[in-house]
């Protein structure tokens, strides 16, 4: 990688987890020279980094006006909601057909490994990388590289959205409302063979948050906007 690519990289990096967590607030200009400043690197690769978030759905551009910060609503949220719910029911029901019992019984072992961490003093961060890492790995079982590829890119879209929703969660029912037994259920259909049981039981995971999506974008403004 020569050093410009390994600058647009870097910059692309940074300014996704920028735009991930919404240190950009929803819907404001983007100034590019402070950006350019703050990143340490030149307009060009910093363009470029900014194009490609914007492909990929992180950030808008408005003719004549520049880049802005993708929005926060409902709508949108439970958009990438309902597609993250439609990949990965379809994922892990694949998975029960296709997946290799090694790559199984790994993601077995990294449940296990990971169930300690569920309990009451786990920041919420810890415990929405854990959820992200089981669901993404859940997804490549089904060996379709689009559909890790795709789930990826809405995980980064509703990644702070989810992190409220967590943190509500366990402030309204207890810490010990998160446990692994959803997952666990998943890979035990998965490791039986039964689509269309590892597919239920996704959908059961997934759709039991989607009634609190507007409730979570308005504690996410909260968060934001609070001094």
């Amino acid at each position: 990688m020569g050093e410009t690519e390994g600058t647009v990289e870097r910059t692309y990096r940074r300014l996704k987890e920028m735009a991930a967590s919404y240190e950009f607030k929803p819907d404001s200009r983007l100034n590019e020279s402070e950006l350019a400043k703050r990143l340490d690197t030149s307009r060009t690769p910093l363009r470029e980094a900014l194009n490609r978030l914007v492909a990929e759905g992180f950030l808008t551009f408005r003719s004549g006006k520049g880049f802005f910060c993708r929005s926060l609503k409902p709508a949108e949220i439970m958009d990438l909601y309902e597609a993250r719910a439609a990949i990965e029911c379809e994922a892990a029901s694949l998975a029960a057909l296709r997946a290799d019992p090694k790559d199984i019984a790994a993601l077995e072992e990294f449940l296990e490994s990971s169930k300690p961490d569920y309990k009451p003093g786990t920041s919420p961060v810890e415990l929405v990388r854990l959820d992200e890492e089981f669901h993404t790995r859940v997804t490549a079982l089904s060996g379709n590289s689009e559909m890790v590829r795709m789930l990826g890119n809405m995980n980064g879209r509703i990644h702070f959205v989810r992190l409220i929703d967590l943190k509500t969660l366990c402030e309204k029912n207890g810490p010990d409302v998160v446990t692994t037994e959803p997952h666990k259920r998943i890979l035990d259909a998965v490791k039986q063979r039964d689509s269309e049981a590892a597919r239920a039981e996704m959908a059961k995971h997934i759709e039991r948050r989607l009634e609190s999506i507007t409730e979570n974008v308005r504690n996410a403004f909260a968060e934001l906007y609070t001094p």
